[in-house]
């Protein structure tokens, strides 16, 4: 099997309201995570809701390019 073909791939989920507006005064950096999905269920940019170690609150984690 092709490495490219596989159904199940990692991507990387990165704090949006982070990324909008600067990193915080206090924070050095940006949250991620990285997480699998199914590519033949949800093609489309994936979004969770997680908690952003900067922000210190959930918010909406999306799908970046590697």
């Amino acid at each position: 099997m092709a490495k490219g073909k596989d159904v199940r791939v990692r991507i990387i989920l990165e704090c949006t309201s982070c990324v909008r507006k600067g990193v915080n005064k206090k924070s050095t950096g940006i949250s991620r995570y990285i997480t699998q999905k199914n590519r033949h269920n949800t093609p489309s940019r994936l979004e969770l809701r997680k908690f952003c170690s900067y922000c210190y609150k959930h918010r909406i984690q999306g799908e970046i390019k590697k």
